[in-house]
């Protein structure tokens, strides 16, 4: 069916596009607290303006601080190297002085500031100086006590997953064969891969894992995951283009349920199933991409289909390359994942460029955020980020920069049940606090410029998480390579 823009939004060929249904449940919310209400969607109340930092670090509102936990290349490791750089994914695990952190590098093979490799920790010897995983242990304020390798010789690490029996699913966005040759220019670095990439590895806080790939979980250009409640299922992203990425989910074979000791199945490429999505227009076809949709379909739930992937560690073609045209559903840049006790949260991070990153009749944007009911199998649009001008550097960007929001990537759910996203944009960059079908507020701002005054330039934030008492956020800034614990007066403003 061919779908022009005209034709979805106007809801012809049979497709009809009224907002109906309800938002989804804020499941994680705590019980007894407003964000618990279920179709009420309490958005909290506004944050403040935020306020310059004299440090020049992070700007936040008034009442809340932060401390720095480390710097790549100044603060360094228990075994001496300097922290590595290109922080990303993270999750916050224990309680007390038994918390601690697991945090991606996002790094390539050759970065001076890549994961050093640590006895046991290693998967690739020929991926020196690449990503990998370290630990910070700290005492529930942003103290760090020590950090350390938990992971190493893998590639561009990006985001990944908690399990619900405290350890870190880590994702590879980066699909590398043996035998590839890599060199690093900058820094007089080359070598050679020894083991294929792109996989998913599970991290333990102890750092005595096993450096296996989840080869199960397929081979491609991974961004984050989350598990379902019931265990049945595993949700991944594919951050991807040229084609769009794809949504996935694994199936566990009958009546299977991943735990502890799973990473022996999963480590088997054919164990259990692994699918990508598929949304259905009422009459049944297939959703090409999701830039087909726009904020007038907010809310409004889509059953969703999996097709089995033919070949999931694309021994000759890589696993979005598998599927013809229109079945399945593409999307640029789906980022961040994170579950609920209902489903999974998911974004989008943008689509602007027609005939590149999105079809040549879809409509651009700045950023989705969806929602995936497990026990319904529907998909529904909760959040939606206008397309900005600026994100293609047509025009400046506006001076009121800390209300004007794009390029969503890692999402976490708060103990209150709301959202916090971490802005992967143009021009300034934000964490941002997110009500799904509701207001989203600017709670953080970067303030270290790594361009000039004429042409200013700020990374990413990476890796939000709250502990588990709601007290601090721990989150990142990508470079230079940095995690901030920030605490304040959450409950005010998000509960």
């Amino acid at each position: 069916m061919s779908l022009s823009r005209r034709g979805m939004m106007a809801g012809s060929a049979g497709v009809g596009f009224a907002v109906t249904g309800s938002m989804p449940t804020l499941a994680q919310a705590k019980p007894g607290h407003a964000g618990a209400r279920v179709h009420g969607l309490h958005p909290g109340r506004p944050f403040p303006p935020l306020v310059d930092d004299p440090a020049g670090i992070l700007a936040l509102p008034p009442g809340f601080r932060y401390v720095v936990m480390n710097r790549a290349g100044e603060t360094t490791l228990e075994t001496g190297e300097p922290c590595p750089n290109n922080h990303d994914g993270t999750a916050a695990f224990g309680r007390g002085r038994a918390s601690y952190l697991i945090l991606n590098h996002e790094c390539d093979a050759g970065d001076p500031l890549g994961v050093p490799h640590r006895p046991g920790t290693v998967y690739d010897p020929g991926a020196t100086g690449g990503g990998g995983c370290t630990v910070i242990r700290t005492d529930g304020h942003g103290t760090n006590l020590g950090q350390f390798v938990a992971l190493s010789g893998t590639i561009s690490n990006c985001a990944g997953g908690p399990t619900p029996w405290g350890t870190w699913w880590t994702c590879e966005e980066d699909t590398a064969r043996a035998g590839d040759d890599w060199e690093d220019d900058d820094h007089g670095a080359s070598g050679v891969y020894e083991k294929d990439h792109g996989y998913v590895f599970e991290v333990h806080g102890d750092g005595e894992g096993h450096p296996v790939p989840l080869k199960a979980l397929g081979r491609y250009d991974h961004e984050a995951c989350a598990i379902s409640k019931d265990r049945r299922h595993v949700f991944l992203s594919e951050d991807a283009d040229e084609p769009n990425g794809l949504f996935f989910r694994w199936t566990g074979p009958r009546h299977y349920k991943v735990g502890p000791s799973s990473w022996k199945e999963l480590a088997k490429q054919h164990f259990g199933t692994l699918a990508a999505m598929a949304i259905l227009l009422d009459d049944g076809s297939v959703l090409p991409d999701v830039a087909y949709l726009t904020s007038s379909q907010l809310g409004r739930p889509f059953k969703v289909t999996w097709v089995p992937v033919p070949d999931r560690d694309a021994a000759d073609t890589s696993v979005r390359e598998q599927f013809a045209d229109g079945e399945v559903t593409r999307g640029r840049k789906f980022e961040g994942v994170w579950g609920t006790s209902k489903g999974v949260y998911v974004v989008n991070s943008y689509a602007f460029e027609k005939g590149v990153d999105l079809p040549a009749d879809a409509v651009p944007h700045s950023g989705m955020v969806w929602f995936y009911d497990d026990e319904e199998e529907t998909i529904q649009l909760v959040n939606y980020f206008p397309y900005q001008a600026y994100a293609e550097e047509e025009v400046p960007e506006p001076a009121f920069a800390d209300l004007t929001f794009d390029g969503p990537d890692n999402v976490t759910v708060t103990p209150w049940g709301s959202l916090v996203l971490a802005e992967d944009g143009s021009g300034a960059s934000h964490v941002l606090s997110s009500t799904p079908g509701g207001p989203t507020y600017a709670i953080a701002r970067n303030m270290i410029n790594l361009g000039d005054e004429a042409e200013p330039e700020f990374s990413e934030f990476t890796g939000p998480t709250f502990d588990s008492a709601g007290r601090v956020l721990y989150v990142n800034i990508q470079e230079p390579g940095m995690t901030l614990a920030i605490t304040g007066p959450w409950e005010k403003y998000l509960g």
